[in-house]
């Protein structure tokens, strides 16, 4: 899956102090943010979610103790400090004000993820701006951490996936189906685009149309449904998107058949620049 970009590149960091002062207000603010997941979770008597809030919370704290403890062992403090816009990276993603029944276990974690993306993608930005050797391997190293945060969540989400296949809250689809709904909603887009993005979406919504034709014959003996909500709203552009994007990694990760694994591969590489362009188009909207 393509990594988060950021709205604004960060301000450029100056030392090692504003460094570890950063990486700690960073931690601590997806901290807050996934413990007043896991609260609202409680009041609306949604206790499994709130546990997994909880395990998020417990892993930035973790992230917390690290960054304090590498504060200890070079002597360098760090203090907690208000973020600005271009140095904030959590987003719930509306997470604390929709329904309820609009979440799982497995739009946490993606939202987890896509936190932990951003993260990774702002300590890049540092390292590449970095005015000393020694910060430049700082931020590359708290880079890696948010890499490393990233591969285990991915995991996690995957566990969360194959739940929601298997839970009585939801309703089996095919992929086709969805494909079909992802042609309608790009379709949906046509009115509304600047002629610069109009062509993207005209090839987008084709390569849909091509793959509901191409999965309702898959000629290899995989499964080719998804489970999606049994109640609630059906997935927006973005949300229809990243659902596909997962069946077909999935699917490229359980094919045994090498054709099936690498179609399966090429339509995955399709939605991630699907993705890529509805990501676009919402910072425009």
């Amino acid at each position: 899956m393509p990594m988060q970009r950021l709205s604004d590149e960060p301000k450029t960091i100056q030392s090692m102090q504003d460094l570890l002062t950063t990486a700690r207000s960073m931690e601590q603010e997806a901290v807050a943010g996934y413990q007043a997941l896991s609260e609202r979770m409680v009041r609306e008597g949604r206790a499994e979610l709130a546990a997994v809030f909880d395990r998020l919370v417990a892993e930035e704290q973790d992230h917390l103790g690290m960054v304090e403890q590498w504060s200890a062992q070079t002597g360098v403090p760090c203090e907690t400090v208000a973020l600005n816009d271009e140095d904030s990276v959590f987003d719930d993603e509306g997470a604390g004000i929709v329904a309820p029944q609009m979440l799982n276990a497995y739009r946490a974690f993606s939202i987890a993820v896509r936190n932990e993306e951003r993260a990774f993608v702002f300590w890049t930005y540092v390292a590449a701006g970095a005015p000393t050797p020694e910060m430049r391997s700082a931020a590359e190293r708290m880079a890696r951490e948010e890499l490393g945060h990233v591969a285990t969540l991915r995991q996690e989400r995957r566990r969360a996936f194959h739940a929601l296949r298997r839970s009585d809250a939801t309703v089996v689809r095919s992929i086709a189906f969805l494909e079909e709904r992802l042609t309608g909603a790009l379709d949906g887009q046509f009115s509304t685009l600047e002629a610069a993005d109009l062509a993207d979406v005209i090839a987008l919504a084709r390569q849909a149309r091509a793959r509901a034709a191409a999965v309702r014959s898959w000629p290899f003996a995989v499964s080719m449904t998804v489970a999606v909500p049994r109640n609630g709203e059906a997935p927006n552009l973005r949300g229809l998107s990243e659902l596909l994007l997962d069946c077909y990694l999935d699917l490229a990760e359980s094919c045994k058949d090498q054709a099936a694994r690498e179609l399966a591969q090429i339509f995955a590489g399709e939605l991630i620049h699907c993705l890529s362009v509805v990501r676009r188009l919402e910072t425009r909207s």
